[in-house]
């Protein structure tokens, strides 16, 4: 009797201890908030250090001030909203609109700058309230997931636009001429779409300027359709497109610092002013020489390598082959008119296209590893996705007038590296979509059959 108690008395104490232990995946999301509290709050001194708000900053004042974006704003609350019911969705989106008429007469009448968004902000916030004075347990953390998600699209954005700033400040050399040289044996891309856009006329121009400056919108339409039954199910699911534009925001401008370009419009056009080489772009290709690290001006940001734009649209592409036609149609049509602006508007050289999309693909490989369990071909493929990303950027730094000098030997090599990452991913997930498929049937088993009775 007894050591009978004594059982029962050691698992009340072992399920106490348990219970009180936290669950790993808490540790994890509690660690990554203090992690990316503390990047932003680096990133607010370091702005300060250069005389300008930091991200805390520029986010807090739009609350009342007028924001960058309110077309950002409202799509971020429109992430929020997948974890609402219809009617709570409704009530959202009208007191967000009422809001904003109410600060759009108050500017009108004083004068200020007429911008919208402030009601979307303030009811993404009012839900975070709401979710930590009147819902519970599950509830609660659903609510919070969404109130995050949304914010950290709009603080993402601020981030962006902190770390430009940094670059510009912190970079005073840029390596463009090592890139120019290098995209010698890619045809010099970026004149000849240069020169396409161009002949297109104002038509062809506005259309590109469109998909570039509105890809987050472009990124939004996608996630709500991956993310349409959170609010029936109430989970999100294991790994969505928002995942995937968050980390290429984080770790792409890391790669800034350590790879500053500007981009041919700037470096060897008229934007680039007395900075510039010569005005080159787009009607006549640099000529080839010894490349060397050249000085630019403080507030050009060196963004170019690599191409987070085209990083972002090939994630655009990718989460949208499982989407309806239309969406897998809008898909392909950003990522191709993508790589026409970047191109076409001289922001970009064709190495940098190259290695965003392998940037994307490696990223999205670690990703979909991370939701699923890591496996071998999921980790060889990350690895090696990164070792061509890296060899990219080397290669571009100190082998660039090899490059150049044999455009059609190492051409096709840049483009094969890039074609066997993505060859690697599709095969990849094809496989791992089979495997899904299989774990997901289920196996009714026939009914055994009753024997027929004998005759006697």
């Amino acid at each position: 009797m007894t050591s009978s108690i004594s059982r029962v008395l050691s698992r009340i104490g072992d399920g106490a201890r348990s219970a009180a232990r936290p669950r790993p995946r808490v540790v994890l999301w509690a660690a990554v908030g203090v992690i990316g509290l503390g990047f932003l709050v680096a990133l607010e001194l370091a702005a300060r250090q250069y005389g300008v708000p930091g991200p805390i900053t520029v986010q807090t004042r739009e609350v009342i001030f007028a924001p960058q974006s309110g077309t950002v704003l409202y799509a971020s609350m429109a992430l929020m909203m997948v974890v609402l019911t219809w009617r709570q969705r409704f009530i959202g989106l009208a007191a967000a609109i009422g809001i904003d008429l109410v600060f759009w007469l108050v500017r009108w009448v004083v004068g200020a700058q007429m911008m919208f968004g402030n009601g979307a902000l303030l009811v993404t916030l009012a839900w975070a309230v709401i979710a930590v004075t009147r819902r519970t347990g599950r509830e609660r953390l659903l609510l919070l997931k969404g109130v995050g998600l949304a914010l950290l699209l709009v603080t993402g954005r601020k981030t962006g636009y902190t770390w430009l700033l940094i670059t510009s400040k912190s970079r005073p050399m840029v390596l463009d001429q090592y890139v120019a040289t290098a995209d010698h044996a890619l045809g010099n891309p970026s004149w000849v779409a240069g020169r396409i856009v161009e002949a297109t006329g104002t038509v062809g121009f506005r259309v590109l300027e469109f998909v570039y400056i509105q890809l987050a919108v472009a990124a939004v339409a996608v996630a709500l359709y991956q993310l349409r039954h959170v609010a029936a199910l109430r989970r999100f699911p294991s790994h969505h497109l928002v995942r995937t534009f968050l980390v290429i925001g984080l770790l792409g401008p890391g790669i800034y610092m350590i790879f500053p370009v500007v981009g041919p419009i700037f470096a060897y056009g008229a934007d680039g002013a007395q900075w510039a080489v010569a005005d080159l772009w787009p009607n006549t290709p640099p000529p080839l020489g010894t490349p060397a690290p050249m000085p630019f001006d403080e507030f050009t940001p060196r963004n170019c390598m690599p191409s987070l734009h085209t990083a972002w649209a090939t994630a655009i592409f990718i989460h949208s082959r499982r989407a309806p036609r239309a969406l897998r149609y809008a898909g392909t049509f950003w990522l191709i008119a993508t790589l026409g602006a970047t191109l076409g508007f001289g922001y970009h050289y064709g190495a940098d296209i190259i290695a965003g999309v392998v940037f994307t693909v490696t990223i999205e490989t670690a990703l979909r590893s991370l939701a699923r369990g890591w496996d071998r071909p999921g980790i060889l493929l990350t690895t090696y996705g990164t070792a061509v990303f890296v060899a990219y950027l080397a290669s571009y730094r100190y082998l660039s007038v090899q490059l150049a000098a044999y455009p059609w030997v190492f051409g096709p090599l840049l483009l094969l590296a890039m074609g066997s990452v993505i060859y690697g991913f599709v095969r990849i997930t094809k496989k791992w979509e089979r495997e899904a498929a299989a774990e997901a049937t289920v196996r009714v088993p026939e009914p055994r059959r009753e024997p027929q009775p004998e005759l006697v």
